[in-house]
């Protein structure tokens, strides 16, 4: 019997150990970063264990962010530091401006920097533009990508996160946001509820949203739009992975909108 314990224990230390090597491997992540403005949006970034401690977290992918995408690496545009919150941005992108700095995981809040990231995550992180009012607004669309044919409609929600009067979190529309398309401004807004409807020509977009109520940190949706062919014609896919957040619409466009459909999203 005894002999039996000591080769189940040994199994279980041996299968924990197979575990936790797993487990500190590497992972895909889409990386969002902005400063007002996007720097990365939703970048595939190959996430490993670059401090050591056994486990793939918010700060390894941050920090991998920069290694690939930053000129100079993370040595020069991103760093961390002790602080009775525990571990803390003290610089993101280039930007230091005394900790003011948010990230997301999956769209919902994250508690730190060690929280864990897994294959297929979405982490957006961003340094605060407004530094007395402390306004900068998390926003998001409830997909993050989408696949969609030429001209079709694709229905998107855009929200923010915010707070009751309890100081609970609650979601809510983005009123009067407007929709940018590759960094450019469109001629449409979402309404009281968040909707409006847009539509794109063939191509690979980045839809944004910007406003001159708010101050908005910029949500991200990448849409891959197909050229019309006999076998798609007029189809559009599911939406892939995001989070729901209401019924808002919004059809990602391009810098060229169609004449058939302005009627339904001008401000």
């Amino acid at each position: 019997m005894k002999k039996i314990i000591a080769l189940t224990a040994a199994l279980a230390a041996a299968a924990s150990l197979s575990f936790t090597a797993y487990a500190a491997d590497t992972a895909d992540v889409y990386v969002t970063i902005a400063n007002g403005s996007l720097e990365l949006a939703q970048e595939k970034i190959t996430v490993t264990d670059t401090d050591g401690d056994g486990a793939l977290t918010i700060n390894d992918a941050l920090y991998s962010a920069h290694e690939e995408k930053y000129e100079g690496g993370a040595a020069a545009g991103y760093a961390t530091a002790e602080t009775e919150y525990g571990l803390s941005l003290s610089k993101l992108w280039g930007v230091e401006n005394g900790s003011a700095y948010g990230y997301y995981l999956n769209n919902a809040s994250a508690w730190s920097l060690t929280d864990s990231v897994k294959d297929g995550d979405y982490l957006n992180a961003y340094a605060f533009t407004d530094l007395t009012g402390w306004s900068d607004t998390y926003t998001w669309f409830d997909v993050n990508t989408a696949v969609t044919a030429e001209n079709a409609e694709l229905t998107l929600t855009l929200s923010a996160a915010g707070f009751d009067e309890a100081y609970n979190p609650v979601t809510l529309p983005v009123e009067n946001a407007v929709i940018t398309v590759n960094g450019e401004k469109t001629e449409f807004a979402t309404d009281a509820d968040g909707k409006v409807t847009i539509a794109l020509a063939a191509g690979d977009y980045v839809v944004s949203a910007v406003s001159d109520t708010q101050t908005l940190v910029p949500p991200v949706c990448k849409v891959t739009v197909n050229a019309e062919t006999p076998e798609n014609d007029g189809a559009t896919e599911a939406p892939a992975t995001g989070n729901s957040a209401g019924t808002a619409v919004i059809v990602c466009g391009a810098a060229l909108l169609t004449a058939a459909i302005a009627a339904k999203g001008k401000k």
